[in-house]
């Protein structure tokens, strides 16, 4: 059984507390939190010792893992510090999204992690579901051929504001890495955006993505729609037939190509998702499930290294909105 720790005891940061002490591969040992009354919160639900500052926490309690929960500016900039003292901890690491809003900071927190040999992932956690798995594994029997292109959107309602690019890069390592799951690395970007009326940062935006294999992309999305409905759909279509992903989890459907049968995936009322509590349910004991067999930390799914590629082209994202260019990645 892993010895699990959590830093940051935000919402997301009790969501995975709460995740790893349910999983039984896990055993919670402690919490931290630079606010006190939100460490001394969740020590309390979760029956383990609060700590006040990571690296003391490290030092008293010597963790398997550590769930890397903080926040900061566009949700991010507060990931560095604490995912470095996991590293040299001896920790590996399951860092939330985005990994960090500083391209050259990300960088180094994967190159840490590569050099003490330790599994780093981040919460990308729309990948992992049945429906997401399932449209996977359809991809990898042919059923799609070569791949044509990919059509993503994902809306919520966030009046937030903080940044001018608050909305591309909190939102969107989450779409950014269901296209690359699907389609490969990206190699060139083009990104429009605009701001609903009211809105000082760029609430909606749309990128033009091309792939590496040569496939083509769109991505839409959105702070500025309810989500009453459903808020996330992907599309993904070759020469011998296409599926449409709708909300993460709810249904996925093959259409072949010359072929009227269709193939469809829904969650079912029993035994399925019961919520979007569920996605981090899964993606959570998939990385504990992965260390826990030794997997090679340059196989991990949703690994720090796809969180780092994500960021990278949110960056050319905002860079061809700034410069009004299409921005090719190395």
């Amino acid at each position: 059984m892993l010895r699990v720790a959590v830093i940051g005891l935000g919402p997301i940061g009790n969501r995975h507390a709460k995740l790893h002490k349910e999983d039984p591969l896990a055993e919670l040992v402690g919490v931290c939190d630079i606010i006190k009354e939100r460490a001394d919160a969740a020590a309390e639900s979760y029956g383990v010792p609060a700590f006040y500052d990571a690296q003391e926490m490290l030092d008293a309690l010597s963790p398997d893992v550590c769930s890397i929960t903080t926040g900061g500016v566009e949700n991010g900039s507060d990931h560095y510090e604490p995912s470095l003292q996991a590293f040299e901890a001896g920790c590996h690491v399951l860092g939330e999204k985005p990994i960090c809003n500083e391209i050259p900071k990300a960088e180094e927190m994967v190159a840490k992690g590569v050099e003490k040999g330790l599994c780093y992932g981040v919460d990308l956690n729309h990948r992992f579901t049945e429906a997401a798995i399932i449209a996977k594994r359809w991809q990898n029997e042919g059923r799609l051929g070569h791949l044509l292109f990919v059509n993503m959107a994902m809306w919520i309602m966030n009046p937030n504001e903080s940044s001018p690019y608050y909305m591309i890069k909190s939102l969107h390592p989450h779409t950014v890495d269901v296209m690359r799951y699907f389609c490969g690395d990206v190699a060139a970007v083009q990104c429009f955006a605009t701001k609903a009326p009211g809105r000082k940062i760029w609430s909606t935006a749309s990128f033009n993505m091309q792939f590496k294999n040569g496939a083509v992309g769109t991505l839409s999305g959105s702070y500025d729609i309810e989500r009453g409905h459903p808020m996330e759909r992907c599309e993904v279509a070759g020469t011998k037939g296409r599926f449409v992903l709708e909300d993460m989890w709810r249904q996925v459907t093959l259409y072949p190509a010359g072929d009227f049968e269709k193939r469809q995936y829904t969650n079912p009322v029993f035994g399925g998702h019961r919520d979007f509590e569920d996605t981090f349910r899964n993606r959570i004991h998939k990385f504990l499930q992965q260390v826990t067999d030794g997997v090679p930390p340059d196989e991990i799914d949703a690994s720090g290294a796809d969180g780092l590629a994500a960021q990278k082209v949110l960056q050319a994202a905002i860079d061809s909105l700034e410069s009004k260019s299409i921005i090719y990645l190395e």
